[in-house]
């Protein structure tokens, strides 16, 4: 007998069918828990609406502005989310979500405005004594299962993860010559977009309360961090290897994409700032070499070699794992830097040079430090993931929203 024939036909048809049918079954899994999903999630959208929007837009307890900060775009949400589950509830997976991604943008207003959502939130308990005691008595209803509404306000951002994965899998087992396959694969690129986005704004959230961390770990007014673009990196101590030989002296070092802020740790006896650094010199990355000295020592550690234009450290670690971390970090963040710039040049030819490119004597013999002056708008844009204050507020808290992001002009010396 043949291989590949037999009294029941060839076998590689065998398996062919039962791959076929392995892939409809877990699509047919995939799909009843989208659906199951879909109703409870709309029903949870419906709640929100129906016991916190309309109720405080009739009884007034928040203002206008603040109740749209706080709930943006939900209701839009709500709307596009209820036609979608008539799509999925009666089979029609490609369709449903066909019509579904042109009212992503909602989810981006929605997604975009979170973190703003939260702090509103915040204040509003804080501050609002109707507003905390009508917010406790909703989420008493048995409806609600026990949830919060800051749990409540996180779901249409976590329902988009979800409808990444559900249509992923449905793709996966959705044979490509069906008409639905291409419905599914365009939904598929349209919600890791919207995905992609909630990540993003996440980094930047992150990376700005690194930022205000930092900025409440240094002493004073005078030295700044904000700044347009500048990513926090990483933090610890560092030996100063001096250059006539003396006493290597620890010191605090702050790694940002495009400076390495150093500081020394403040008297422990000082009344209010024991637990605080002073801000000493910030070195500018964009024309720093990194090299290892004794890298290769891992006994005793090693030492890092950093030169600038008008000056150099030689920073040393006895933990040689720590050390390596240092110049990983280092010389990603200078690479970056000489990436930026050379696109720069080359998307436009015709600049005009920068101020680190003059030939000017003044401009050299202060290149080793750099600047926190930053105008208005580039301190507001730096702090804007934290978001501003509602447009009606009291002074008292607005004055809570500037705290973090005011700005003043200083160079450290």
């Amino acid at each position: 007998m043949s291989f590949f024939s037999g009294p029941s036909g060839p076998p590689g048809c065998t398996s062919i069918q039962e791959q076929r049918e392995r892939w409809e079954r877990k699509r047919s899994r995939t799909a009843k828990e989208l659906v199951q999903t879909e109703q409870r999630y709309c029903q949870q959208l419906e709640l929100i609406n129906t016991y916190f929007v309309e109720l405080l837009k009739a009884k007034g307890t928040l203002k206008p502005d603040v109740r749209e900060n706080i709930f943006s775009s939900i209701k839009d949400i709500h709307s596009v989310n209820q036609a979608l589950l008539v799509h999925l509830e009666n089979g029609y997976y490609g369709r449903g979500f066909d019509q579904f991604c042109p009212h992503l943008n909602h989810y981006n207003t929605y997604v975009d405005n979170i973190y703003n959502s939260s702090k509103v939130l915040r204040i509003q308990l804080t501050k609002n004594k109707a507003f905390r005691r009508f917010k406790k008595l909703q989420e008493e209803r048995p409806q609600f299962g026990e949830q919060r509404l800051e749990d409540l306000l996180q779901l249409p951002v976590l329902r988009i993860d979800q409808y990444k994965h559900f249509l992923q899998d449905l793709a996966a087992n959705t044979s490509p010559d069906v008409p639905e396959f291409q419905q599914i694969s365009r939904a598929v690129d349209a919600v890791c977009e919207t995905s992609q986005r909630i990540q993003d704004n996440t980094r930047c959230h992150e990376n700005h309360l690194q930022l205000c961390r930092v900025q409440k770990l240094l002493k004073g007014r005078k030295t700044k961090v904000f700044a347009a673009g500048r990513w926090y990196i990483r933090e610890g101590w560092l030996k100063m290897v001096p250059q006539k030989g003396a006493e290597a002296k620890p010191k605090m070092f702050f790694l940002f994409s495009d400076i390495l802020l150093q500081a020394k740790r403040c008297s422990p006896l000082h009344p209010t700032n024991g637990d605080k650094f002073a801000g000493q010199h910030a070195y500018p990355l964009h024309e720093c070499s990194v090299e290892k000295v004794f890298g290769h020592t891992r006994s005793q550690g090693g030492l890092l070699s950093l030169t600038f234009p008008k000056a150099k450290l030689l920073l040393m670690s006895n933990n040689q794992e720590e050390l390596n971390d240092w110049y990983l970090s280092l010389t990603s963040a200078v690479r970056k830097l000489q990436i930026q710039k050379e696109v720069y040049l080359r998307d436009d030819p015709n600049r005009r040079p920068l101020l680190s490119e003059r030939d000017d004597t003044h401009t050299n013999r202060k290149r080793n430090m750099v600047s926190f002056e930053t105008t208005e708008h580039a301190h507001r844009s730096a702090a804007e993931w934290e978001s501003s204050a509602p447009k009606r507020m009291k002074p008292s808290d607005a004055a809570e929203y500037s705290e973090e992001t005011s700005s003043s002009s200083c160079v450290i010396l």
